[in-house]
């Protein structure tokens, strides 16, 4: 080579614009004008033999460690090597997943990965290959510039499975914004508005477990239950389902049921144990979850850890938690989910009839399968009662015949099973006597047999509906059945009506900057749809507003307020003492 060929063609090295590139080509049969020289002097050229360049690729495990050169023991002992899993897209099964088995099979006899996440493609909302020819392609630096790094890679990590071909859409990515980022940070916001103000110090000498509330005791076995949990998934190459664990224990477990069962116990007063316990409480949770969400959301646990610790040590620099199980009680855990469910359940059956909470209702009606399932509904009766606004509970027998039932076969679970003698199976489910649904309801299956076939029917399997009866309403989820008395007694009207005013004057109270501990004189403006309430629940309203008085009389227009009684006002005088 008597002078370099790119210099010739006036390429300029350092140059990057596309106008320098295109004064040259480096393909075939171009590059074999190029001759470079070694540093002893003998010509260099383009090696003309040349592998699929996937096998640089399959070789990556040691090559990366410069194997035989350099780190032979560690290969050679199984310390590097194989991978404990590999993770690409689907199409790399005839590629990179092949060729990293076919050269550790030649080279070590042995294979290259122990598992395999294969990654599928991600489709639009609508279930189509993405595509900018269909104009249905997301631009996923958009999508991150829009909602941030982490609701993205915690709505493909919890929506789907990452083998199979999920779809993306940004209404679903908004959601898990919401729901629980944003649930977690209020969660957060509430614990750090509280703690700031009583100066609370994370490093104080613990409140000993045995000695907290129940509450305290049943979030901290479900912490670790969650922990363990989460750990067996990812250990078993399980990413979404401890995603969705965890969203489920922040939003229906710490957020929706112990933060807001325990906001008095953060609320004014001195340091007692009982609120350095809540406090402890909260903030293990939700550093714990910090930690188990590391690996979904990194950059939002992150932030969450430092500021929970006080620190600037990284959230992924901390070891995982392990479960404790010492602190699990599953019974405990049993009876809070019975708690759960039925509560559920009640306010579901009052949205229905539009019936507010702050409605009393005189009973609900809990047909209990066995005596376990009393003992945990009676266990938690008063916690039942106080979220639900009724008085009583009735706990009667499943046999007791007051409810009638009846099952609904799921011909989608069931068909595909039992296709040639569904018809026949589905004639014998629908006509189970209440006896039979009751002993079903127990076991959680029964067996039928149809024409010398055993069919095996399990509760998932079906439908098991609970007709409304007078005056109640009634919902089932699974073996669990409540019935609410919906009839509103005049006593129990007027209750209704007082605690509206209750939270009327509060309001009021907050929107005149009022001191949570401020005594007030109350004048309510005569009116027949409150006057009996008043005069029956005065001194209720009293102490639940910090009223000294609480009167019925004409009040001045010009330093009144309009109370909103839902679709009519009922004017008042709250004045500060």
């Amino acid at each position: 080579m008597t002078s370099n060929p790119y210099k010739d063609k006036g390429f300029v090295p350092g140059d990057y614009s596309e106008d320098n590139y295109n004064k040259i080509d480096i393909h075939r049969p171009y590059v074999d004008d190029i001759i470079l020289v070694s540093d002893s002097g003998k010509p260099m050229k383009r090696e003309l033999d040349l592998i699929d360049v996937w096998f640089d690729s399959g070789a990556m495990p040691y090559a990366q460690l410069h194997y035989p050169f350099e780190n032979k023991e560690a290969v050679d002992n199984n310390t590097f090597f194989p991978a404990d899993f590999i993770a690409e897209g689907v199409d790399q099964t005839r590629g990179w997943f092949f060729t990293l088995h076919a050269i550790a099979t030649m080279v070590f006899d042995n294979v290259a990965y122990k598992n395999v996440i294969s990654n599928g493609l991600v489709l639009d909302k609508n279930g189509n290959k993405m595509s900018k020819r269909l104009g249905n392609a997301v631009d996923p630096f958009g999508a991150i510039e829009k909602y941030g790094s982490d609701p993205p890679r915690s709505y493909m990590t919890s929506h789907a499975s990452p083998w199979d071909n999920p779809r993306f859409d940004a209404a679903g990515v908004a959601e898990a914004a919401r729901k629980f980022f944003g649930t977690l940070y209020n969660t957060y916001s509430f614990f750090a508005l509280y703690a700031n103000v009583d100066n609370f110090d994370p490093e104080a000498p613990q409140v000993p477990i045995a000695e907290r509330p129940e509450i305290d005791r049943w979030i901290i076995s479900l912490l670790n239950s969650l922990i363990a949990n989460v750990q067996a998934d990812l250990e078993d190459y399980e990413p979404t389902k401890a995603a969705r664990a965890i969203s489920t224990f922040v939003n229906d477990h710490l957020s929706n049921w112990y933060v807001r069962l325990n906001r008095k116990r953060f609320w004014g007063g001195e340091m007692t144990q009982d609120k350095l316990a809540a406090y402890q409480t909260l903030h293990q949770c939700l550093t714990t979850v910090a930690l188990l969400m590391a690996p979904v959301a990194p950059f939002y646990s992150d932030r969450l850890y430092r500021d929970l610790t006080h620190s600037e040590a990284s959230v992924h620099l901390a070891l995982f938690p392990k479960s404790d199980e010492s602190v699990i009680d599953k019974q405990l855990e049993q009876r809070m989910q019975a708690a759960q469910d039925v509560t559920s359940m009640v306010l579901s059956l009052r949205r229905k009839q539009n019936l507010k909470v702050r409605q009393p209702l005189q009973a609900i009606m809990v047909p209990v399968l066995d005596e376990r399932q009393r003992a945990d509904v009676e266990a938690v009766a008063d916690l039942i009662r106080n979220e639900v606004n009724v008085k009583e509970i009735k706990l009667v027998g499943n046999d007791a015949g007051i409810l009638v039932k009846r099952v609904k076969p799921d011909f989608k679970k069931l068909g595909p099973k039992y296709g040639k003698v569904m018809k026949a199976l589905a004639a014998r489910i629908t006509g189970m006597s209440q006896q039979e649904i009751a002993q079903f309801e127990k076991d959680g299956q029964f067996t039928v047999d149809l024409d010398g076939q055993q069919a095996v029917v399990e509760l998932p399997d079906v439908e098991i509906i609970s007709e409304d009866i007078p005056g109640w309403l009634v919902a089932n989820e699974g073996n669990l059945t409540v019935a609410l008395d919906i009839t509103v007694t005049d006593e129990l009207r007027l209750e209704g009506i007082a605690r509206e005013l209750v939270n009327r004057i509060q309001n009021v109270r907050k929107s005149k900057d009022f001191d949570i501990t401020d005594k007030i004189n109350v004048t309510i403006a005569p009116d027949e749809r409150t006057d009996d309430a008043v005069k029956a629940y005065g001194d209720y309203i009293a102490r639940q507003v910090l009223a000294n008085s609480i009167q019925v009389a004409p009040v001045d227009a010009a330093t009144a307020v309009e109370l909103d009684m839902d679709g009519w006002t009922l004017p008042v005088n709250v004045e500060k003492v």
